[in-house]
């Protein structure tokens, strides 16, 4: 899709895995931290910058953006988000691809997801969850699998939806690839697979898969009920 402006929060291995793959499809990325003239971040993410990125702090990240990406730890995301405030972020999208553990490893958000609870926080935005169910190096290297899988949207805005998408398959993910799950409600399931997700890497020895939704072959028999 065309060059869009947008704003990630959070410096870790997730929003520079994005911030890096989203510059090179041509978007303009600007990083937001909450330390944004620290030397030594700013070190390490001097591949970033050289490749075009441009670090600031969260509200000038948030300023910037058109699609506003949360990759913070999904234990602190409500709270950062406060800080920049409701006001400054009304009509942007979030694209949120936040999960929450606790110290224990269950889940932060047992029961409502946390891009539901974005949501409700921030009714102004148009909170889009994906992303949620792969590592960071699939997420931007789905070419990387020895087959393909699927990558989820959930999100109540059907125009956000579909900016989302564009940004995915930017990602190299096939349209086809993609699966609208319906409202922000289904980022429940999106985010309780991180529980699967542990599972599967244990028992496989690598977090670099990904999941296929395979449907039943022509003429099978629909939903049981």
């Amino acid at each position: 899709m065309s060059g869009m402006r947008i704003g990630i929060l959070g410096t870790g291995n997730v929003g520079r895995a994005l911030a890096s793959a989203w510059a090179r499809a041509g978007h303009e990325v600007v990083v937001g931290s909450r330390r944004p003239d620290d030397r030594e971040l700013r070190a390490e993410l001097g591949e970033l910058t050289a490749a075009g990125v441009r670090i600031d702090g969260t509200a000038g990240a948030a300023a910037h953006a058109e699609v506003l990406v949360n990759a913070t730890p999904g234990t602190e995301s409500v709270a950062l988000l406060t800080t920049i405030g409701a006001p400054a972020l009304a009509g942007r999208i979030i694209l949120d691809v936040g999960v929450g553990f606790l110290e224990d490893g269950t889940l932060s958000h047992p029961v409502v997801s946390l891009g539901e609870e974005i949501q409700r926080a921030f009714p102004g935005t148009r909170v889009v969850k994906t992303l949620a169910t792969v590592d960071r190096k699939v997420m931007v290297a789905p070419h990387s699998l020895a087959g393909p899988g699927t990558v989820f949207l959930s999100g109540e805005d059907a125009t956000a939806k579909k900016v989302v998408r564009g940004l995915v398959t930017d990602l190299g993910w096939s349209d086809d690839a993609v699966l609208d799950l319906g409202g922000i409600a289904t980022a429940r399931g999106q985010e309780h697979f991180a529980l699967l997700f542990i599972g599967i890497a244990q028992a496989t020895g690598t977090y670099e898969f990904g999941i296929r939704v395979v449907l039943p072959a022509a003429g099978g028999s629909g939903p049981d009920h």
